[in-house]
Order: C-alpha cells, then structure tokens, then sequence
C-alpha cells in the first residue's frame, strides 16, 4: 500500500492527456475521475496529436494523477511497418522504466498497443502487484477481423499467449457485452469480467441548436449533414460512406463531412478525388472546446461496425454523439450491442451492412423526416444523462479496483 495509504494504482497505455487520441481522452478522465480514492500513475508515451511540439519525457503531476512519460519513436502512423516500430519501441521502453516507478498495488493494462499485457504480467510476477486488464479492443481478433494479419499459427499462439493473461488477471474489463461473450469464449471466468462502458462529458458537450460556429465556419447552413467524427483508421471501414455519397451527389443539399485524422484519411481522400465528388468534405480534429458545436453540426453522425469487428470493440464515438443530442446511422450487425442500444433506445437508424445503395437511402430515408430525427436526437440526449456520464463509468471502474485492492 502507498505511503499515503490509497491503493497505488497503474495504469498502462500509450496515449494519454494532451493526446486527442479518443483512448488518450477517457484514460485521462478516467485516472483523474479516480485520484480521490487512489494513488493514481500512468505510464505513457509521446502524444500523437497535439498543437504544439513539446517534449513529454518527463514525470508530471496533473489534476492529482503522477504521468510517467516514455521516450520512444514517433513515425507516421499511415505507414504500417513505422508504426509497429513505434509500438515496439514504446512497449520496450515500458520494460525498462516499469521496474523504477513506485511499486503498485493494482496494475491496469490496456491495449494501446496491444503488447502491453506481457509488460504488465511481468511486473506482477516480479512485485506480486494484482494485475487489471482493460480492454478498448481484443487483439489479435481485431487485426484478423480487418485482414491486416492472417489467422497463422504465430497470430493463434500470440493469441494464446494473451488470453493466459486475462485468464490469470483479477479482473478483466470490457465495453459491452459482445466484448465479454469474446472472454468467455476464450476461457476467463465469469466472475472476473466487468462491463464498464465508455461515456462522454455530459455537461461539456451538450446540444447547440443554434448559432453553430462548426455550421458557419465550413459554411454548412442549409446542408444535410452526415458526419463521421473520430480516428479515420483502418476498423472504420469508412469506404462505403464514401459510395453512399458518389450516389447522392446530385441531391446537393446532402453533404458528408468526415472530421479528424488517421492512417486511412489519405485514402479516403483519393478516393474522393477520382469519384471526383463535391459533396464530401474532410477537417481536423476539432478542439475539446468546439466538440459540441461540431457533433451538433450534424442532422445524422455516421458510426459504422461490421460483424467481425463488433466482438472485438465498442465504437467510443456513440457516446459523443448521444450527449449532443443527435441521432446516429449505425451498419452494426443485429445481434450487437449497438444494434440494441440503438433500435431499443429509438436513438437512431440501423442499414444492413455491405451496401452502399442501402446507406443512401437510409440519409435520404433520416432527411426527409426531419420530426423523428428531433425525437432520436432527444432519446439520445436523455439517454446519455441517464447511462452514459463520466460518474457512471468511473464509479463502476473504482467498484472493480476496489475489489481488487
């Protein structure tokens, strides 16, 4: 136990505060959330997205949480081989500055990268420290669904490699229940999974019905909007919104706005490109204190999940999208959370995946009823307040430590 008798708790991920990063966001919430009841550190890496150039190799203390940065590469994330470097690097760098930090009580693990897990067993084996998982996604399930990695022997023993370690740690928590079903099956116990899903700030991202300075800056007024706002990357699977849009191209008060950054951005706009589309536009991410104003600048937000991929994460852009107030189109397989969550709530539309023709009616289907759309866009206000709120989700996750300690 820490000299100030809290439990000492740390936490493990690559992206943390003043990373724009969507998994930086909620750990720096979440950690500052806990610093009342615990001795919170993070061990952390370079910041991805950021305005300025500032180097972050240092310990910091922050609204009562201690970081510990990491010095590791940082190359561009669209190149794939260059990106797994810089993940090597950081998960190296981890393994050697563990072992100097204040022991821990509790070691949380997430998977940003996923090679974290073998730095964190490590260390409980070493200190005899309880050891968390946190999973904002399951690998190598993630990376096999994408087709980025073939389901080999090397991927299958990887993958053995790392249920042992959920199947040895004190608890495991994960967004949603596909997401726990995918421990089940791979042998952790019941009794060690919790579900504690991601949130949005509720009371800093609200609903701006009017004088809208996203509308007015990308001069958006008197536009159907249909956005996708996040990381433009490889499980968004992003390419058959812009198909939907080739096919609504002549219907000129329709406009697809995709806001952020990511390794398929540049593709993305390629492909915009040689559709030779006008009705598609692409911005960076916002700042924190425009975030309501741009999600509200949406009449329809764009969340797409294949079937594979819907075992494997719960997409953390709803719960934005819901505290703004707006309705959502979402190709998530029936038997999914977000399917349920989305036709139980009555918070938006839901289109059989794999058609583009389908995702353009379903945007013609949400103009043309501009009354319901109000109505989605208040369930899903009202719904945010009542499940989806920072309290909710760090109070569960201070439940789980609390256990553990």
């Amino acid at each position: 136990m820490s000299s100030n008798s809290k439990p000492r708790v740390l936490f493990l991920n690559r992206s943390y505060w003043p990373d724009m990063e969507a998994t930086g966001q909620l750990l720096t919430a979440l950690c500052e959330g806990l610093a009342s009841d615990f001795d919170v550190h993070v061990l952390a890496g370079q910041p991805n997205a950021t305005a300025g150039e500032e180097d972050f190799a240092t310990t910091a203390s922050r609204n009562g949480v201690t970081i510990h940065r990491v010095k590791h590469t940082t190359w561009p994330k669209r190149n794939m081989a260059l990106k797994a470097v810089n993940f090597l690097s950081f998960v190296w760098a981890c393994r050697r500055q563990i072992h100097k930090l204040p022991q821990p009580d509790i070691v949380v693990f997430e998977t940003d990268p996923f090679l974290l897990p073998f730095v964190a067993s490590g260390l409980s084996r070493k200190s005899g420290c309880r050891m968390v998982g946190y999973l904002q996604d399951i690998y190598p399930d993630v990376a096999v669904a994408l087709g980025k990695v073939s389901n080999s022997w090397a991927i299958r023993k990887l993958r053995n490699s790392l249920f042992s370690i959920y199947r040895r740690c004190d608890r495991m928590v994960v967004l949603s229940r596909d997401m726990k079903q995918l421990l089940l099956d791979g042998g952790v116990e019941e009794q060690h999974i919790r579900i504690v899903p991601n949130w949005a700030d509720t009371e800093s991202i609200q609903p701006v019905d009017e004088a809208n300075r996203f509308t007015e800056k990308f001069q958006l007024q008197g536009k159907f909007v249909a956005m996708y706002s996040g990381n433009l990357g490889l499980t968004q699977r992003l390419e058959q919104f812009v198909e939907a849009a080739s096919l609504l191209r002549d219907e000129p008060d329709i406009e697809f706005v995709f806001v952020g950054r990511g390794a398929r951005r540049p593709e993305l706009e390629r492909q915009v490109t040689e559709l030779q589309l006008n009705n598609v536009m692409f911005c960076d991410y916002q700042p924190l204190e425009e975030l309501s104003h741009s999600l509200s600048a949406a009449d329809l937000h764009l969340i797409p999940l294949t079937e594979s991929l819907s075992r494997c994460l719960m997409p953390s852009k709803l719960y934005g999208i819901l505290a703004a107030g707006r309705p959502y189109l979402t190709n998530a397989p029936e038997d999914s959370e977000l399917y349920h969550v989305t036709t139980q709530q009555e918070v938006g539309f839901t289109v059989k995946a794999g058609s583009a023709e389908a995702i353009a009616a379903r945007i013609r289907e949400a103009r043309s009823d501009q009354q319901r759309l109000t109505r989605m866009g208040q369930a899903a206000r009202r719904l945010a307040l009542d499940q989806y709120t920072p309290a909710h989700s760090i109070d569960a996750f201070s439940r789980t430590l609390t256990e553990v300690a």
